[in-house]
């Protein structure tokens, strides 16, 4: 990559992700560097991050402990934040999920990580049966279906599951805030440390800017947003939007970290990760 290469990043679809990035991606954000864009839901973009085929990523936390060697959390451009962690949907109400089969996005996400996390503490033996990764637009109709006795979903099923006649029977996240305290690490940037340490705060700093960007005039990345937000309600990805844009995506701060920290440190201590090294969240 030279310095007039546009760097490569890959992030999903979703309203939070392209509300973000509006600003950056369309060369509204002075001095930034040009982006070439490749759009990729995140179990993709875990996969690409453990291959290392990106400059920059959107990934699931969860995948840090797999990365860290070859790329830097940014401190700024992901989704943390309080009461939008992922929901355990059942057919039925009260279903006891020992022993039963469950549909997640990915068994290398934040959302699993939780899932897992949340088994360990609330079920009798702590386990669950079969585990079936599934795109995580294809879960609820599979537990509708009864394909799945139950399934782990995220982003805007939040709004939508009654749509399919299910039960909430469990939040992970709440789970997680009323455990630690703490808000809920779902999404992070990451970016090579080889583009070096001046790049990576350019980067930072014009994803902090594009962020800004997007609050200060929410109806300028409206027709980015809504051209990649799959037919969703425009209802729904503004609710979308206000669950995981918020401080934390402006910069991650001390709450931010701890909570980082403090999911892979416990995913760690249950075998679920590799543990992370005393720096490996230094940025840059």
């Amino acid at each position: 990559m030279t310095t007039a290469d546009p760097l490569r990043i890959a992030y999903s679809p979703c309203p939070n992700d392209t509300f973000v990035f509006d600003a950056l991606a369309h060369g509204r954000v002075p001095g930034a560097p040009a982006l070439d864009v490749t759009f990729a839901d995140i179990d993709i973009t875990n996969g690409m991050a453990e291959r290392g085929e990106s400059d920059a990523l959107k990934v699931s936390y969860a995948v840090l402990p797999y990365v860290l060697d070859e790329y830097a959390l940014l401190p700024c451009g992901g989704a943390l934040g309080r009461g939008c962690g992922p929901l355990v949907l059942t057919r039925e109400a009260g279903t006891d999920l020992t022993g039963r089969t469950v549909a997640v996005p990915s068994e290398r996400s934040t959302a699993y990580l939780l899932f897992r996390l949340w088994a360990a503490d609330t079920l009798s033996d702590g386990g669950v049966g079969e585990i079936v990764v599934m795109p995580f637009h294809e879960i609820m109709p599979a537990v509708r279906d009864g394909k799945v006795d139950a399934g782990l979903v995220i982003h805007e099923a939040r709004f939508t599951y009654q749509n399919y006649g299910l039960h909430k029977l469990a939040d992970m996240g709440e789970h997680w805030e009323d455990t630690t305290g703490l808000p809920i690490p779902l999404g992070a940037i990451i970016a090579k440390r080889s583009l070096g340490a001046e790049t990576l705060t350019r980067l930072a700093d014009s994803i902090r800017a594009s962020v800004h960007a997007a609050w200060d005039d929410p109806e300028a990345s409206r027709p980015y947003v809504m051209a990649h937000a799959q037919e969703m309600d425009p209802a729904v990805a503004d609710q979308h939007i206000g669950l995981y844009v918020n401080e934390f995506t402006s910069e991650l701060g001390e709450d931010g970290y701890a909570a980082v920290r403090g999911l892979l440190t416990r995913a760690a201590a249950e075998g679920l990760v590799p543990p992370l090294g005393p720096h490996a969240l230094d940025f840059p």
